[in-house]
């Protein structure tokens, strides 16, 4: 699996599967179409518009679902689950569990990465992006090996698999919100920012509380007064 290419992560594989060679045979309609509704429904969410969100991935299910194949279904749904997770918005993936018997291994083990529950032996199977992370033995390597992921998307789901498994370090959390802030992606920079804002409390730092929740206002269209 690939995540090299700028917010797609997962995405990239089930791209890759739909996209035809150049130079080949005429490219499908629903390859095309599929391939721009997931990167609809992915910048949608990230942006914060759920109601296009669901629009988008239902067009993009519906056309993947079309061929009959259920493992770019799976893949589909992980791709799904991955967008959330940026977002600190973690669940089972339970649309990707109905479908797991007839998901291929890098599929399974991504879907238990995403849950922190990859196994050793699971990690060659991972995105290389994610394998650093997976296989970081420390919180500072891992927050390390995040910041080194160049696909920003790709960075956000890796920087919230270690938030949900308790591993999310300071130098962590400011990766995470300059990169969703670079990227302008409303939904996790405020989920980000949240998390920056309730540490500075726990540490009664009330000035770098109050400094992140003006950012909080200002995102959300208040006066950040």
């Amino acid at each position: 699996m690939s995540a090299t290419l700028p917010r797609r992560l997962l995405a990239a594989c089930l791209l890759a599967a739909l996209a035809a060679c150049a130079g080949g045979p005429p490219v499908p309609d629903w390859k095309m179409n599929a391939q721009s509704a997931i990167e609809r429904f992915q910048a949608a969410y990230l942006g914060g518009n759920e109601r296009v969100e669901a629009a988008e991935y239902q067009r993009a299910r519906e056309q993947i679902a079309a061929t009959g194949k259920i493992e770019l279904v799976a893949r589909l749904e992980l791709v799904r689950c991955a967008t959330r997770a940026a977002s600190l918005v973690f669940n089972e993936c339970a649309r990707f569990e109905r479908l797991r018997k007839d998901a291929a291994a890098p599929e399974r083990a991504y879907a238990a990465y995403l849950v922190g529950a990859a196994k050793p032996e699971e990690i060659a199977l991972l995105p290389q992006a994610h394998r650093g992370v997976a296989g970081a033995t420390s919180d500072t390597a891992a927050a390390a090996a995040v910041a080194g992921i160049a696909d920003p998307l790709a960075q956000l789901v890796a920087a919230g698999v270690l938030m949900r498994t308790g591993r999310a370090s300071p130098a962590l959390l400011a990766t995470a919100v300059e990169t969703a802030s670079a990227q302008g992606w409303r939904r996790p920079l405020l989920a980000w920012l949240g998390v920056q804002a309730m540490r500075a409390d726990k540490a009664g730092d009330a000035a770098e509380a109050g400094r992140i929740r003006r950012r909080i206002d200002l995102v959300e269209g208040k006066d950040p007064g």
